[in-house]
């Protein structure tokens, strides 16, 4: 049997090589990460050098409980990768069936296969929402937060805070995810956080392991997220460009259907001429394996909107 063909954005690579063109040449609109990135300033040697200690730990989750507004009750598990944890979330429960409201990021439903357990939309062992949703930006309500098991993915949630359900996680049931990469423009630091009850924390931390976040990636994170002045910049600049690409895109016939401040979701007659006639102009754009007229475009950074206004 084939392994499951996950699709994701990126793969600028294989654009290169079909359109031609330097990989640093090309204008990547293809993800939902901020393209202007917290500046990470200066690390320490002793951050790369030495086994992470525990105040850096303690720095790190004590700065996102502050930022999330973590219930009292909840624990803050820092990994890897927002990636890491979705791989591994689907041990933690018994398999039975899960529903997932599509379409919506793909990687929840592949992890909770790997794990034997059946997608469905009767599932009622096991729910998870994207929110706000992943590509076109629906929001969810506590109310609808009522499996035996619930994951509230808010890898998009810092560009509204104020929809956020983390209160939830003071619940026995409920586990929040929180991506850094995005919305801090890291991925490259990966990082995530999964926040909950501490009996499901605690066994999630042992299925990571000791020391799973790197020195350098302790270091940016309790600094990003103590700098809410940043916070509150990036929010107003990604709000004014993501209305500024509507104003470029529209007119040209695609329609805004969804999306967030750090990504739009337009509706088009063809979405693959489209991201064709984009590559041609070096701008990679994400299109869908389930929509022939949906097709998502991150923000490009303040000095490459040019060449994106070229390549329409």
């Amino acid at each position: 049997m084939q392994p499951e063909v996950r699709d994701h954005g990126g793969g600028i690579d294989a654009a290169v090589a079909k359109y031609g063109g330097t990989r640093d040449g090309w204008l990547d609109l293809s993800t939902g990460i901020n393209p202007v990135p917290f500046p990470v300033g200066e690390i320490s040697a002793d951050a790369w050098n030495a086994l992470p200690d525990k105040n850096a730990q303690n720095a790190l989750t004590d700065a996102a409980r502050q930022f999330w507004n973590v219930p009292d009750s909840a624990q803050i598990l820092a990994a890897p990768g927002a990636s890491s944890l979705i791989a591994r979330i689907p041990a933690l429960a018994p398999a039975g069936t899960v529903r997932i409201p599509a379409p919506t990021y793909n990687e929840h439903a592949a992890a909770f296969r790997a794990c034997g357990w059946t997608v469905s939309d009767a599932g009622t062992d096991a729910l998870v929402v994207v929110h706000p949703n992943n590509p076109d930006g629906r929001v969810y309500h506590p109310a609808d937060m009522t499996a035996p098991l619930t994951i509230i993915d808010e890898s998009f949630c810092d560009i509204c805070p104020a929809a956020s359900m983390i209160q939830l996680a003071a619940q026995p049931n409920v586990l929040v995810l929180k991506s850094f990469g995005k919305f801090w423009g890291l991925a490259g630091a990966r990082l995530g956080f999964l926040i909950g009850q501490p009996e499901l924390i605690a066994r999630m931390r042992d299925m990571i392991g000791p020391w799973a976040v790197s020195g350098p990636a302790l270091t940016i994170g309790a600094r990003a997220l103590t700098d809410i002045a940043w916070a509150n910049q990036t929010r107003l600049r990604l709000s004014a460009d993501a209305n500024r690409m509507d104003e470029m895109v529209e007119p040209l016939g695609a329609r805004a259907v969804g999306g967030t401040p750090l990504f739009r979701l337009y509706e088009v007659e063809d979405a693959a001429a489209w991201q064709d006639k984009l590559a041609q102009g070096h701008v990679w754009s994400r299109i869908f394996p389930y929509s022939k007229t949906w097709i998502r475009l991150g923000l490009p950074a303040p000095d490459r909107w040019d060449q994106f206004e070229a390549a329409l």
